[in-house]
């Protein structure tokens, strides 16, 4: 048994591992790419070199976190997709697959750095081919040099204006940049401009990737509504209403942001607490100031934990490490509190725009029409998750039984927010009251091949 099983490699992920080895515990990491990074930092040993002057500085600083992984004692298995996380008095067994077999290894604690997934925008067209989230375009940039060609970005955050200069660096710019927000969000935002004076740094790389979209003619067209992609078998379009306007953009791309949430399925497939946050729209883990759960050995760091950026996860990952290096008995409460006292301070320091950015960035909060589609894998739509709602459908555990939503493939993990936010409206309760998806394990899909070909229970594979 190891002392430490880390789920994924990203920001919090790799500090969290080369922190905890240096303290002397033992550690795997298990991730489902094939190099560190997660998905702010992919491939970045390999794409720094090569598409640096495009990603910018801030992409390659993870390879500074790669190299300390890299050079640690922490174990890192590439390409494991973990399925499911059991629990008894003795620590976790993680079940993972690689190289086509399951394999599973015995951890006392586990320490889930799942990161975020990329916030679904249901409306109509949003299913055609051309379609795509903005960071899996981000994804193919820096994992295969390709920038989508005749583009309109659609949608709310800081992200859109940072994927639109790197196209603009990369020599392709998008066609536009179409966002959601109205008007009185920045203006209300306002109200947090303390915290964002205190973190000025990323008010000025905001004002320089507007600076940079503005020079080179990419224009922006603000609190859009009504947003309809046109298409018969591709994308050729997106429609809308700014300014008072209606307005038409020939394409061949849609790429769609709405800011970043939570993957929270680890995490509730073994009995974490969540709550909702009304201001991003979404539920997050309940945990406390060091990563600690209610589950006793279960900690999350990073933007599972709730959304914070890339540096913040990184600064938290240090800091869970830490904790449980101490829980496990390889520090001392003191030691714990003397070298967290300065990350501590960086996590402050990093979260302190976070306030304003969500204020002036909030999700779309136009409602989603009866013939959209809202859960991609089963097909169903907001007009059914209404009805299911009047035949006294009251949460997402019954639609599963009502039509089917949430069953595919992706297990929720695209749908699941939206179901919850349209039962809470149709019905009258909170979004808490309304709940989420039960998760069971197969967290993602495992054949029976696989199964079969798994070494003896609790060997551990990653040794």
């Amino acid at each position: 048994m190891i002392d430490l099983a880390i789920i994924g490699a990203g920001p919090a992920g790799m500090a969290a591992a080369a922190e905890a080895a240096g303290r002397g515990l033992s550690v795997c990491v298990l991730d489902e790419q094939a190099r560190p990074g997660g998905q702010i930092y992919r491939d970045v040993d390999r794409a720094a070199g090569t598409l640096g002057a495009i990603l910018g500085p801030d992409y390659a600083h993870g390879a500074t976190l790669s190299g300390a992984l890299r050079d640690s004692a922490a174990r890192h298995v590439t390409g494991a997709v973990v399925w499911a996380i059991e629990t008894d008095d003795a620590g976790f067994t993680v079940n993972y697959t690689r190289d086509g077999a399951s394999a599973q290894i015995r951890a006392g604690r586990i320490l889930l750095a799942t990161g975020a997934l990329e916030r679904p925008m249901p409306l109509p067209g949003w299913t055609l081919p051309g379609v795509m989230t903005a960071g899996a375009a981000q994804i193919l940039l820096k994992q295969s040099g390709i920038v989508a060609d005749r583009a309109v970005l659609v949608g709310s955050g800081p992200l859109l204006y940072l994927i639109a200069a790197q196209m603009v660096r990369a020599g392709t710019p998008p066609l536009a940049l179409v966002e959601t927000p109205a008007r009185g969000d920045f203006a209300g935002a306002l109200r947090h401009l303390g915290g964002a004076l205190r973190g000025w740094r990323y008010l000025m790389k905001g004002a320089g990737l507007l600076a940079a979209i503005r020079r080179a003619g990419v224009p922006r067209y603000r609190a859009a509504t009504e947003i309809y992609i046109e298409g018969m078998d591709r994308a050729t379009a997106v429609r809308f209403r700014a300014g008072g306007q209606d307005h038409r953009i020939g394409c061949d791309t849609v790429l769609l942001h709405q800011g970043v949430v939570p993957n929270t399925q680890a995490a509730r497939s073994i009995g974490v607490p969540h709550l909702w946050d009304d201001q991003q729209r979404c539920f997050s883990p309940v945990v406390d100031t060091w990563g600690g759960t209610a589950v006793p050995g279960v900690f999350l760091a990073g933007d599972g934990a709730g959304i914070g950026g890339a540096k913040l996860a990184e600064v938290a990952g240090r800091i869970t490490a830490l904790a449980i290096a101490a829980e496990a008995g390889w520090i001392t409460p003191a030691e714990r509190d003397r070298d967290a006292a300065p990350l501590m301070a960086a996590r402050r320091a990093e979260g302190a725009v976070r306030p304003f950015l969500d204020a002036a960035y909030p999700p779309a909060a136009a409602p989603i029409a009866d013939d959209t589609i809202v859960c991609r894998c089963e097909e169903v739509t907001a007009g059914a998750i209404r009805g299911y709602a009047k035949l006294g459908c009251t949460g997402p555990n019954q639609a599963k039984a009502f039509g089917r939503a949430g069953m595919g493939p992706c297990q929720g993990r695209y749908c699941g927010l939206t179901v919850t936010a349209l039962l809470a409206e149709a019905t009258g309760q909170t979004e808490d009251e309304t709940g989420y998806y039960r998760i069971r394990p197969p967290l993602k899909p495992v054949t029976l091949a696989e199964l079969a070909a798994m070494d003896a229970p609790h060997k551990d594979a990653a040794e």
